[in-house]
C-alpha cells in the first residue's frame, strides 16, 4: 500500500471583519445614518418575546425596528 501526502495550507484570514462584537455593531453601515449605533440588551418574559415576534413577522418587521421606534416615541428623536 502506498501512502499518500497531503498538504494543507495556511488558514484563512478575514482582515475585514472587525475583532469584537461591539466593533461589529460600531462598524456596520445603515444607509442615511449618521450618528453611530450601540447596542442595548433587555430581558423580556418568553411569552412577551413571542408575542412581539409573531407581531412583527405579521408586518414583516423586525423586532429591533420596532422597540427603536418605540424608544424614540416616548424619549425623542435626539
Amino acid at each position: 500500500m502506498s501512502s499518500k501526502k497531503i498538504s494543507i495550507g495556511a488558514k484563512p484570514t478575514r482582515n475585514n471583519t472587525p475583532g469584537t462584537a461591539d466593533e461589529w455593531v460600531e462598524s456596520r453601515a445603515v444607509s442615511g445614518e449618521v450618528e453611530r449605533m450601540k447596542r442595548l440588551t433587555i430581558d423580556v418574559p418568553e411569552s412577551l418575546h413571542r408575542t412581539i415576534k409573531a407581531k412583527c413577522a405579521m408586518r414583516g418587521t423586525k423586532i429591533a425596528d420596532e422597540v427603536r421606534e418605540l424608544l424614540l416615541q416616548k424619549y425623542g428623536n435626539l
